[in-house]
């Protein structure tokens, strides 16, 4: 029982906030680049530009279909050969970034097939342009049904940056494995600890998706009068 108080004392506590704080640093940082990338790259997938579509669609499919701790590995232990020398933690952010805007990129090519061609052809008729029906009929409907599919993947972001111990990045898994490394009896206390800040944080993240998806769910039933009106003021 005193093992278990002295796992969790404040100095303890304090130590492996520090490590949560970097995590969650991680995790936006990578989100956020993740999601302007993911969004970029689905939607040249998507449009079939000469040759860069599928040239992207080559690298698409090539880094989906790796491991993530090789891409961790690659960015701390390769890039330093040409030249470029990250730190654990701008390593692990750009193998992240790497990683999740494929994945992303993936469910947005979905998302905007999902959208019935005739939304794309009523948009045409009442003379938008090919990216102007793109931009404000087909896109704004394909992102409210990615919702659930992207925040499940950050939230799976957010657990692989647990990853990235193994370039000693300071994290939350990191700071943990120290503390139990000092005294083996704080082992289990230490992973309680993991389970439940790495829970809060995810858990948030899925209720903020239900959060979303209750919102914008409830227009999904006009989005035909929708886009009727607006195609129809253009």
């Amino acid at each position: 029982m005193l093992s278990v108080l002295g796992a969790y004392s404040w100095v303890n506590i304090k130590f492996l906030l520090s490590g949560a704080a970097v995590t969650v640093f991680v995790s936006i940082v990578s989100i956020i680049l993740s999601y302007i990338f993911g969004i970029i790259f689905g939607i040249i997938r998507y449009v079939q530009i000469k040759y860069l579509s599928a040239i992207v669609g080559f690298v698409i499919d090539i880094i989906r279909n790796l491991p993530l701790i090789l891409i961790i590995f690659f960015t701390y232990f390769g890039l330093p050969r040409l030249g470029f020398k990250p730190t654990p933690l701008w390593a692990t952010i750009v193998a992240m970034t790497v990683f999740e805007s494929m994945m992303i990129a993936e469910i947005v090519r979905a998302g905007i097939n999902s959208i019935p061609v005739g939304q794309m052809e009523g948009a045409r008729a009442n003379g938008l342009s090919y990216w102007q029906a793109l931009r404000y009929i087909i896109l704004p409907q394909a992102i409210k049904n990615m919702i659930p599919a992207i925040v499940s993947q950050f939230i799976s972001l957010v657990k692989d940056t647990s990853l990235a111990t193994i370039i000693v990045l300071p994290d939350l898994m990191n700071h943990a494995q120290i503390i139990y490394g000092q005294n083996t009896n704080y082992t289990i206390p230490m992973f309680l600890a993991l389970a439940v800040m790495y829970f809060i944080v995810c858990y948030s993240l899925s209720l903020l998706s239900q959060y979303l998806d209750h919102r914008l769910g409830t227009s999904k039933e006009d989005k035909p009068e929708e886009v009727a009106q607006t195609t129809e003021s253009n």
